[in-house]
């Protein structure tokens, strides 16, 4: 099954259980009708905004490329339309099936103007959430090679430090590494036969 079928339906059962509920409880509490009707308004918002998040983030992981990623939009712009005709048309049956104030007009108001608004009521909140999921994976991402990079230049940071402590080391002198000035590594000046201090050595004469 397609992936803006199966969100189409989910919204659009999730739209019918919160106009029922909402229009049971305007029944029982008419002074309290306009705060439940934003409270209906919210969670419905709230359901499509979830789903679109989770959409986002799933495909950027999927597509770091943002060229790669897929056209989510329209799939979300359908799921939008098939759940605003369908919760239409269940609110309308369910008003005519039980004695509960769901639906307001006709069956064609509930399909045309009612599946307009309820069509926005979706799709704005999923598509903003989709770029919001895809926003924070992206940025997520960038950090994560960002640290990386830090410690590969740390990495090579203490390696270079570690060859410049080893080439003037006393280790390395006594393994054929002679520091290139042996001047500063002679302890006592040469002999004169003559018996004299600071002559030339034998094998220079």
């Amino acid at each position: 099954m397609n992936g803006w079928v199966v969100r189409g339906l989910g919204l659009a059962l999730v739209y019918v259980v919160v106009r029922t509920f909402l229009g049971a409880a305007v029944t029982e509490w008419p002074q309290q009708g306009s705060i439940l009707r934003w409270f209906s308004l919210i969670v419905v918002i709230l359901a499509a905004f979830l789903w679109g998040a989770l959409d986002g983030i799933r495909d950027r992981r999927a597509n770091p490329d943002p060229d790669d990623s897929a056209d989510l939009t329209m799939r979300w712009l359908a799921a939008a339309a098939v759940a605003g005709v369908l919760a239409g048309a269940l609110s309308w049956l369910v008003g005519m099936i039980f004695d509960i104030a769901v639906a307001n007009g006709s069956l064609f108001f509930e399909v045309t103007s009612g599946a307009a608004f309820t069509i926005l009521l979706i799709f704005v909140p999923a598509t903003i959430a989709v770029a919001l999921g895809r926003f924070l994976v992206g940025r997520e991402s960038n950090n994560s090679r960002d640290a990386v990079a830090y410690e590969h230049d740390a990495d090579l940071e203490v390696e270079e430090n570690a060859a410049e402590n080893y080439a003037g080391s006393e280790w390395s002198s006594e393994h054929g590494q002679v520091p290139a000035d042996d001047s500063a590594t002679e302890v006592f000046s040469p002999v004169d036969p003559d018996g004299q201090h600071g002559g030339a050595h034998r094998a220079d004469k």
